[in-house]
């Protein structure tokens, strides 16, 4: 449990790098309305697939996800690869060391994601659940009670909020973005428009690739997500049975007494 916080922490803080000393404090974030949101929400089959196919041709230049298993791919509410598309994406976009043949060999379902591939870009496994984007008023949570926690939500609005604007500071490049705590980052944009062309011709604009590798992130995070959505709901229902039958026990037990006169 302690290692798991601390590696949330850790990507957390890797999300804010030198830039964010600079003045212009938290920076904004859009409520995008995912499919998952709600008590009754699941993932978008569709679009976890988009957002998988943004991941491989952009983010996993430097990016890795190296907590998530390529099987996973295949899982029902994620994904939803079928078993050979998983074996064929595994060889095609990763190898992995084999001790045995002292070389590295094309990956495979049982295999991870690769872990990062760029000095100091952080891992995304977690990113979405390690990151908030709604807060407050004042330390209340009230933002994140009604909005929820929001980390899909800055990923995308972190993607779609450059402005084009750049500076450079002791030799190091900065880019202008709404989103970023800070209002400067020294990540240049990863995403433009048209940069991924999917198979169904869907938008391919920046805000439309935002919330789709969001959306895919979010799922990296918690895959599970809709077992527990469906547990949870399955307990509140029990709970609410139980509570029902307690009550009218109750009833039928103290019926005989009550309005009895004491002598």
């Amino acid at each position: 449990m302690l290692k798991t916080l601390a590696i949330g922490a850790a990507f957390a803080l890797a999300l804010i790098p030198a830039a964010s000393n600079a003045a212009g404090g938290s920076g904004h974030v859009e409520d995008f309305q995912f499919s998952f949101e709600g008590p009754f929400g699941a993932y978008d089959q569709n679009q976890l697939q988009r957002g998988l196919q943004i991941y491989t041709e952009v983010c996993a230049a430097c990016h890795g996800l190296k907590f998530v298993p390529l099987r996973t791919l295949a899982d029902e509410g994620g994904p939803a690869l079928p078993a050979d598309q998983v074996r064929a994406y595994a060889a095609e976009n990763f190898t992995v060391y084999d001790a045995d043949l002292d070389e590295d060999v094309p990956a495979k379902p049982v295999d991870h994601f690769p872990a990062n591939t760029a000095a100091g870009a952080p891992d995304l496994s977690l990113m979405a659940k390690a990151r908030a984007g709604f807060h407050g008023p004042y330390g209340s949570g009230m933002n994140q009670l009604f909005k929820g926690i929001g980390g899909a939500e800055y990923i995308a609005s972190l993607l779609d909020g450059y402005t084009g604007e750049e500076k450079e500071e002791a030799g190091t490049l900065f880019y202008e973005n709404t989103a970023f705590p800070g209002g400067w980052i020294s990540m240049a944009p990863p995403l433009s428009d048209e940069q991924v062309e999917f198979a169904d011709g869907h938008d391919n604009s920046v805000k439309a690739m935002s919330q789709d590798v969001a959306a895919f992130l979010m799922w990296t995070a918690e895959p599970k997500m809709m077992d527990r959505k469906k547990v949870g709901f399955v307990g509140v229902l029990i709970l609410t049975v139980l509570s029902v039958l307690l009550y009218l026990t109750n009833k039928q037990l103290w019926a005989p007494h009550k309005g009895r006169k004491s002598a």
